[in-house]
Formats: C-alpha cells, structure tokens, sequence
C-alpha cells in the first residue's frame, strides 16, 4: 500500500510539473505547445517550407509587317498560375502576370530573312516571381451553421492558401486574426502610370474572413469565425453598453457574470460558411527539397497566354508565340529547408512581440515603407522627419523612386496613396502623416592629382575614376545623407600612382536631363570643408558617372 501511494504521489508529482513547464515559453519542450504559446505573443507559425526567386522568360514575336520592330500586336502577358519543372523534378508556380509589352524589356533580332535581310522575329525577355509547388484544389461541404467552424484539409504538402469561395460565390479572406476585418486589396492600374506601378492599394472590408492554422504533423485548418450569413443581412450591430454590467448605480459592486455570446450577435470575429461547399484552392508542395540551383529552372509545363483583341490575331502565329516560350532561372531559387524548430519559434516568437507590427520610432517607418510589396510601386529611398511648423504630431514622409535606368526619381501619385494606405495600417493613432516627393541633387565631381614620375597620366585618370565608380557613387545616397568629400580625397589617395590629390569641388548639374532642382553647394559645405550638407528632404545623385566625375592631372 506504501508503494502504491508512492508511486501515484511521484506520477502526479511529474505531471504536476511537466503541465507548469509546458505552460511557459522558455521551458515548453513539446512543438504544439511552444507554436501556441507563441502565437499568443504574435508569432505566425509556418507550414511546410516553400522558396522563392526570380526566373527569366523568352518568346519569340514575329515582325511587323510594314514597320521596323516587332509587331506589338503580338505581345502577350503570361499569366500567374504557370507552373514549371526544374531538372530535379521540383515543381514551380507563377504567382504574377508577366507583360512582355513591357517598355522595360530587351528585345533581340532573333531571325532574319536570309535573302533580304531583313529580322523575321525579335525576342523578347521579361522576369517574373515564382514560389515552389502547384496550385491545387479541395471541396467540402459544410452542413448546418456552427460557431467557430474549423475545417481540414486532406493534402498534408501546403504552404499557402490561395482562395476560398463557397457555392454562392462569396470570397472568404485570409487573415492573421478573426478580429481582422479589414485587407489590403490590389486592383489594376489604368492610368497612365500603370508601367511604374502596376497596381493600385485599397482597403477592402471583409466580414467572411478565416485564418489558416498548421500543425506540427503537416495537417491545415481554416479556422472561421461566429457570425452567420443572417448576421450581414440584419446589420445588428450590438452596443456594448447596453449589455455590460451597470456598477456605478450603488454603493456596492457583486461579483456577477453576464453571457458573454451577448455582444457576439454581429459579424466581428467573421461570418462562418453553413449549407454550402467550399472551394479551396492552394499551393503545395510536390517534393521535399524545394530549392533549386542557378540554371536547372527550364521547363514551362503549362504556359498561361493572354493577348490584347486576340479575335483579330492569327490563330497559327499564337501558337507559334506560345511555343516559343523558354525559361531559365539565372540564379539559384531557395527557401527554407525545414520547418522552424522550437528554438526558432522563441526567438521569433521574442521578436514578434518586440515590434507588434506598428510604427513607432522613424525607423520603423522606414522599414515598412521597403517592406511594401513591388506591385504597388518601388521605393527607392525613403524618410521621415518630424514636421517642425506643426503644432500636432504631424510626419514628412519623403519618397524617391527609380526609372528604367536605375536612377532617382520623384514618385508618381498612385505611388505616394499607396504608401500612405500601405502606412495607415501600422501607424501610432496619434500620427498624422504627409507623403512628399523627395527632391534629386545632381551633382557632379571635379578632382585634381598629383601623379608619381614616369606614369602614364591617361591610366592613371581612368583609374581614379574607376574607383570612384566603385566604391563611392555605386550606391545611391540616403534621403538627407551628407556627401563626404574627405572620403574622395582618401579613394584617390589610395589609388597606386596617386602622391597627392590637391583638390576636389562639387559642382550642382541642372537642367536638360538633370533634375531642375537648383542647390546651392559653397553655402551648404561644413566649416572644414569636409562634407556637404544635404536636407532632410533630398538625395544627392550622380546621374551621369561617366560624364559628371572629371580629372585634373597636374
């Protein structure tokens, strides 16, 4: 009987502290519970690793008939949802439309008549995005209305849930918390911008929403909310002060409860689906390696074509485009190689908490601002400074973005709305934000050297310029970076058959095609002359290295 006492004293003993250890972050051994502590801090735990990158793709277009060039008619747009094979078997998806009538584009002569001369065909390269795995589809058919409907998925491979409709045709969106009811929404461009951004940001309200739980062992749920379709229909809408306990009416307070499922007579936590099927469709993935190396990306499976008033083209010369269609990834597409492990969680899971997805100091706002997806525009450089004539927590926004070339640029103004929607979202609620145009300072550099005997001078220039080239006008300046001459005088000294570099002048290029921003360099340099002081609202930029950068040999 002593034993027996023992032994049941010294099992509920161990459960009694494995139950408080698996109860706290730092101590959790067991994988579900340390991904659900987690979550509590914000973390978002993955399912099954999936990578990424960049993939080059080629057609052939035929020529114009009566004008030099392609015949433009003929460009189509490959459309996301392609998928294709790398060498290893791996399989790939397209997840954006690709325009080969992009202004962007290289074209090539890629046939000529060999009689005349003259190019029969041009080719045509353009990149696009892709993710590893195929698009995949699951029905399921929902009975009678549940709160907090949670549904799984057979295939045990997903990385990502790409949409849910039912059978009524209304959309269900993916949120990372049912008290979401709001999500950014991309619509295309048509103005006149639409090349420099593609696609414009809007809020869009989502009362059927989910959110996507994957477990340890490979297994996905879509979790649902409590509201139902009648819920949306009536618009009730219940005010919390006509349900919460009344405590101020007496002298003395009792400890009751209330029903809590009183205030859930609304869509807030999203509206479940009921007496219909659901059509989900994803991405997962088809083998255990996902990553692939530079060059093994080849093999278009399944080309999705589109073409402007196709009606009007010649079947048989889509076809001949359409087969025409080459890829290869010219650097290597990876990716995570396993799932994160309880370690990975915490620290994730830390850092999570840490920045709660809001924008606080200027650097958060910075880092939100390139975090903005490509697809609603590129920002270069960004800044942000408190605005000193106003009275109220008001911030600068100030924005540059880049041409075709690679240089600075004034963003246009679908840029500038989508940055403030993209910002709207994380801000402190006591901020106010102004989006600007950051100015572009063109400038130019002038140098004088001193040469060593016996050199050839000519060399010596086109090395000195070179490693300015290089290592100092590379990389584009920060909004409101100061240009540090000290730092050209230490690169040219530096240059083998360089003795002294006796002098170096910045000079402020303008007009034609130079930005029109005129700036005033010898009142804008520091008391030693070491650096120029550049606002808080403007980039400093050589536009023309080859042409701006100038030397003196003496």
């Amino acid at each position: 009987m002593m034993d027996m006492v023992a032994y049941v004293g010294d099992q509920l003993s161990y459960y009694a502290d494995f139950q408080t250890n698996e109860s706290m972050l730092d101590s959790a051994i067991r994988y579900d519970n340390v991904v659900r502590l987690s979550e509590i801090l914000g973390y978002k735990h993955k399912g099954k690793p999936q990578s990424t990158g960049q993939v080059s793709f080629y057609v052939t277009v035929p020529a114009h008939p009566t004008r030099r060039g392609p015949n433009s008619a003929y460009f189509p747009i490959l459309q996301r949802g392609t998928k294709l094979a790398a060498d290893s078997g791996v399989l790939y998806t397209l997840i954006e439309n690709i325009d080969f009538g992009a202004s962007t584009n290289p074209i090539t002569v890629a046939k000529v008549d060999t009689a005349s001369g003259n190019p029969t065909a041009f080719a045509i390269k353009t990149s696009g995005q892709v993710i590893s795995g195929t698009q995949r589809s699951q029905t399921i058919t929902v009975g009678s209305y549940r709160r907090f409907l949670k549904l799984k998925l057979d295939d045990p491979n997903i990385t990502e849930i790409l949409s849910v409709t039912d059978a009524q045709g209304n959309e269900y969106y993916e949120v990372d918390y049912l008290t979401q009811d709001i999500v950014l929404q991309e619509y295309q461009n048509t103005d006149s911008d639409r090349t420099a951004v593609p696609f414009v940001m809007k809020t869009l309200p989502v009362p059927r929403r989910f959110v996507t739980e994957f477990a340890s062992d490979g297994i996905t749920f879509l979790q649902f909310g409590y509201g139902s379709a009648e819920n949306i229909t009536t618009d009730v809408i219940v005010d919390p002060a006509d349900v919460v306990l009344k405590v101020n009416g007496r002298k003395y307070i009792t400890d009751q409860t209330f029903d809590p499922t009183n205030l859930i007579e609304s869509d807030k936590f999203g509206v479940a689906p009921a007496h219909t099927t659901l059509t989900i469709v994803y991405i997962a993935n088809t083998s255990a390696s996902v990553n692939s190396a530079a060059g093994t990306l080849k093999t278009v499976i399944s080309p999705r074509f589109s073409f402007a008033n196709e009606a009007t083209l010649s079947p048989s010369v889509i076809t001949d485009v359409i087969s025409s269609i080459e890829a290869e990834n010219e650097q290597p597409i990876l990716g995570d190689t396993s799932i994160d492990t309880t370690a990975e969680i915490r620290e994730m899971a830390y850092g999570t908490f840490a920045a709660q997805s809001r924008a606080v100091t200027r650097t958060d706002y910075i880092n939100l601002l390139y975090r903005m997806p490509a697809q609603f525009g590129k920002i270069k450089r960004a800044n942000v400074v408190r605005d000193a004539d106003s009275l109220k927590r008001n911030l600068n926004v100030y924005l540059l973005s880049e041409n075709s070339t690679g240089n600075l640029i004034q963003p246009n103004q679908t840029l500038k709305q989508n940055a403030a929607v993209w910002l709207s979202k994380y801000r402190m609620i006591n901020d106010t934000l102004d989006i600007l145009s950051g100015n572009v300072i063109n400038i130019g550099i002038n140098f004088r050297i001193l040469p060593d005997l016996d050199i050839n001078k000519f060399e010596l220039l086109d090395r000195c310029v070179q490693k300015l080239l290089n290592e100092y006008v590379n990389v584009k300046f920060n909004i409101g970076e100061a240009v540090y001459i000290s730092e050209i005088y230490k690169l040219l000294n530096d240059v083998p058959g360089v003795v002294d570099t006796t002098n170096v002048e910045l000079v402020n290029k303008t007009g034609g095609a130079y930005s029109s921003y005129f700036y005033d360099i010898d009142s804008n340099l520091s008391n030693d002359g070491r650096f120029l002081k550049i606002p808080e609202d403007s980039a400093a930029e050589v536009l023309f290295p080859n042409l701006d950068i100038e030397g003196v040999i003496l």
